[in-house]
């Protein structure tokens, strides 16, 4: 399921660059260095990384505790169900209800940090800004949460988000040197084509959680392999 981090993060970037494209218009980079600019921009880019890892470092570790307890079957089909409801839900919904209020706070403590750091000129301003980036409110990031806490362990959770954040450097960079360079009409061409691919996604997940024997997409659970081959014996 790995690979599917990738592609949420590649198609996703388009809802990137809408949400967190004025923070990358608006990076400090050096303009006259083109060496130091990509060095910069490099380092924006693995702070926001660095922060989706441990974001899938503490989901990971939460499913895999589901997994100890026999869950992760469950939890898999359910993660599915969560992804294609919340992207069926009309967005007036998720206006109406904000979802995000019971860490306001937190969220607050975070655009003032990304304020002050835009305000600052320091060898670490790149990183910080990456960094509290990644921690912003963001409907993708809480799809690949959900898939994160899916996974079975901390290790691939976090590598599941790491990878989700790869996928976005490439439009993300490009909206850096270029800017709004996309007509309203591709980006809302390729903003339908996303929750068609979460939609694919939760399905892919339900797959899994069912354990029907289909290899790689729905592997029979590690108990009825190991009955099977005992039964052969």
């Amino acid at each position: 399921m790995l690979w599917s981090a990738v592609i949420l993060g590649l198609l996703g970037s388009f809802h990137c660059v809408g949400m967190c494209g004025p923070i990358a218009f608006m990076l400090p980079v050096d303009r006259q260095n083109s060496t130091k600019k990509v060095f910069q921009i490099f380092t924006y880019h693995f702070g926001r990384i660095l922060a989706y890892s441990i974001i899938g470092l503490f989901f990971g570790l939460v499913g895999k505790s589901l997994y100890i307890f026999g869950l992760q079957q469950q939890l898999s089909i359910g993660i599915g169900i969560l992804m294609i409801i919340v992207v069926l839900i009309p967005t007036k919904i998720f206006n109406k209800y904000n979802f995000s209020k019971p860490i306001y706070k937190l969220i607050s403590k975070v655009k003032t940090g990304l304020g002050q750091a835009f305000k600052r000129k320091t060898a670490d301003t790149f990183l910080t800004i990456g960094f509290l980036n990644g921690f912003l409110p963001c409907g993708l990031v809480y799809m690949a949460v959900f898939a994160s806490l899916a996974m079975d362990g901390a290790l691939k959770g976090s590598l599941y988000m790491a990878l989700f954040g790869m996928g976005t450097i490439p439009l993300m960079t490009s909206a850096i040197y270029l800017g709004k360079f996309l007509n309203s009409k591709v980006k809302q061409r390729i903003q339908k084509a996303v929750p068609v691919f979460v939609i694919i996604i939760g399905i892919l997940f339900i797959l899994r959680g069912m354990g029907l024997g289909i290899p790689y997409i729905s592997p029979a659970p590690v108990v009825e392999m190991v009955q099977g081959s005992i039964d052969c014996n």
